[in-house]
């Protein structure tokens, strides 16, 4: 048979919310009680009345993070129990609620458990605060817990803000979603006598004179939802208003095929954003391609296809799936082995051993892109020069059937052979690992520039274009380039 270890909450107020039940347990035993912490309103009372007490507050001092602190404990009481084989544990509040010791000691397979019970200190906090629960409330801990888990929208209540430093991680973690003078309620030692609340700006939190293991902070739910307009859920809402009832002519009449076009426009102004160096427009630019997203997702949600919830699920799923060295137990190398894993995984995926390997490359790239794909896909089954030299040669070849073609006066062929020449250098700048596609487009911004110089220069000169010849103009262009 197991040592039991039986688990009593002590209430969340002083001695007069302390369950009658607890009450005579405590009192009419002589058996030493455990306690998370002698910080409590009710344990001076009790010892006054004889009650004896251990507590493990000095764990607390040495240990830097709560877990180990916990894992201590627990440690102890289970030791503690295999030697007397009953003992009585102690904590603030009820057992059940925010109690990570109780959790550990439930998932023990070397003693059993039973919880007594104890007054939860929620009902004073909703007195307190003046809210009803079924409106939506989250109940956070303090010590541990993670940004994105916060609901706005919802009653918010942190607990275990037990000093300076918690409540400045609390602060620092709201302050990336709200403003500093933001209104929010700090309360101490709710249901007792001592009992106090304070309305103070978010930015004061940390700056409080009393805080301990009593200490509460409520953050009512958000009116204005504009200050969550970084949110990703206030993206989806705007979208669903412009495409819903009363909302935008224009967005209402957009189709997955209409926006194809202003997909590939965003997508050339973020590169072009990060070939200029410059975050803000970076920001701004991704941000038009999320609005893309969103824009497709909501017109598939409309005729029930799929939620941008199926866009997100199936990019996690992919990229779990396709990383089985982060999320699973392969091990590789370097990033060589990290590709032929994912496209092993990718094949298995498509069940692509009976198909061309070029099956899967997007129709819908613009040329240039769709080229470079193709060459890659056709080197990854070793149908590929391994040379510059024999590149090279290819593109002589094709530059004199070019010339053939002109000379002939069949456009057709012109059209053909030109593209051929265009192929060839594309495959050549992939031997070099260039991708062709940004480097045409710094040499489109390079001509702009050179290009606005000089035709800068015709203006300032007052003359009309026709004035120069292009052996003027060609140097202007010259001192364009001398100043790059």
């Amino acid at each position: 048979m197991k040592p039991l270890i039986e688990v009593i909450g002590l209430g969340g107020g002083d001695i007069h919310q302390l369950p009658l039940g607890i009450y005579r347990k405590l009192t009419k035993s002589d058996q030493l009680c455990y306690v998370r912490t002698m910080d409590h309103p009710v344990i001076n009372t009790l010892k006054q009345e004889g009650v004896s007490f251990l507590g493990f507050d000095a764990v607390y001092e040495k240990h830097s993070q709560f877990e180990a602190v916990y894992d201590e404990i627990v440690s102890i009481l289970e030791e503690k129990a295999r030697e007397q084989q009953q003992i009585v544990y102690a904590v603030p509040g009820h057992p059940m609620l925010a109690e990570r010791t109780v959790q550990l000691l439930l998932e023990s397979e070397t003693v059993d458990v039973n919880i007594a019970g104890g007054q939860s200190f929620l009902d004073d906090l909703f007195r307190v605060f003046q809210f009803d629960p079924i409106e939506g409330f989250q109940f956070v801990d303090a010590t541990n817990f993670q940004r994105y888990q916060l609901q706005y929208e919802q009653h918010l209540v942190f607990c275990q803000v037990y000093d300076e430093l918690i409540a400045s991680e609390v602060k620092l973690t709201l302050l990336e979603d709200l403003p500093p003078e933001h209104m929010i309620y700090i309360a101490e030692a709710v249901g007792s006598d001592q009992e106090s609340v304070k309305h103070i700006p978010l930015f004061e939190l940390d700056q409080q004179t009393h805080l301990s293991n009593l200490t509460s902070v409520y953050v009512p739910p958000i009116d204005d939802k504009a200050k969550l307009n970084h949110q990703f859920f206030r993206l989806k809402e705007v979208i669903a208003r412009l495409r819903g009832p009363g909302g935008c002519p224009w967005d209402q009449k957009q189709t997955h095929e209409s926006l194809k076009k202003y997909l590939i426009e965003e997508a050339y102004e973020v590169i072009e954003a990060i070939d200029q160096k410059d975050d803000d427009a970076i920001a701004e630019e991704l941000g038009d391609v999320l609005l893309q997203v969103l824009l497709h997702s909501q017109i598939a949600e409309e005729s029930g296809y799929f939620t941008i919830d199926d866009v997100i699920f199936s990019i996690t799923e992919k990229m779990i799936r396709r990383h089985p060295h982060v999320f699973g137990d392969v091990s590789v190398k370097d990033e060589t082995d990290v590709i032929v894993n994912w496209e092993a995984i990718k094949q298995e995926e498509k069940n692509e051993k009976h198909m061309s390997v070029l099956d899967d490359i997007t129709k819908g790239l613009p040329a240039m892109l769709m080229a470079e794909e193709i060459q890659k896909k056709a080197a990854k089954v070793g149908f590929d020069w391994d040379n510059a030299q024999d590149m090279w040669a290819k593109v002589e070849e094709e530059q004199f059937e070019w010339k053939e073609a002109i000379a002939s006066g069949d456009t057709e062929e012109m059209v053909k052979e030109f593209g051929d020449i265009l192929f060839a250098m594309i495959n050549i700048a992939r031997y070099y690992k260039i991708n062709p596609e940004i480097a045409l487009l710094l040499t489109n911004e390079k001509f702009k520039k050179r290009f606005q110089h000089v035709e800068q220069s015709v203006i300032d000169s007052g003359k009309d274009w026709g004035a120069f010849t292009l052996e003027q103009l060609d140097l202007f262009w010259e001192e364009a380039k001398k100043e790059e």
